[in-house]
């Protein structure tokens, strides 16, 4: 059910003022930080991934094999966290996906949702407990 024009401006409102009273909390609420976050563990993982090419390397050099299969676990996992980082990053612009009809995508994976989806979602809990208890 979606909120009334009242509804929808107060919402806008609250946003606005907060916006204005704190916009540095304000940003950190809008979710953008998982593209950041994504971002930041994709470049780890390719950092990791080139310190695993030099232990394979050593490990050849120094005649080790121990090191070389060290290394190539290191650039293995490194490349699935990558791969699996670089899947999950919203495309710029784009607004993570609001859950809210099936349960199961709560658990596949929780995606952060803006501020205005939280705080309508909590209006509408709100609204439906105090409509079943009248």
């Amino acid at each position: 059910m979606p909120l009334s024009e009242h509804e929808q401006r107060m919402l806008e409102q609250m946003e606005r003022a907060l916006y204005a009273e704190d916009p540095k909390f304000a940003t950190a609420l809008e979710g953008s930080g998982l593209r950041t976050y994504t971002r930041r563990r994709v470049y780890q993982a390719v950092a990791g991934f080139l310190v695993g090419i030099a232990l394979l390397m050593a490990g050849m050099v120094a005649k080790q094999v121990w090191l070389s299969v060290v290394g190539f676990l290191v650039m293995l996992g490194c490349a699935v966290l990558a791969v699996t980082g670089w899947r999950k990053a919203p495309k710029p612009g784009e607004q993570p996906a609001a859950t809210g009809a099936a349960p199961q995508a709560g658990r596949q994976g929780r995606q952060r949702r803006s501020l205005m989806d939280r705080i309508e979602q909590r209006w509408q809990r709100r609204r439906d407990e105090q409509g079943g208890s009248q």
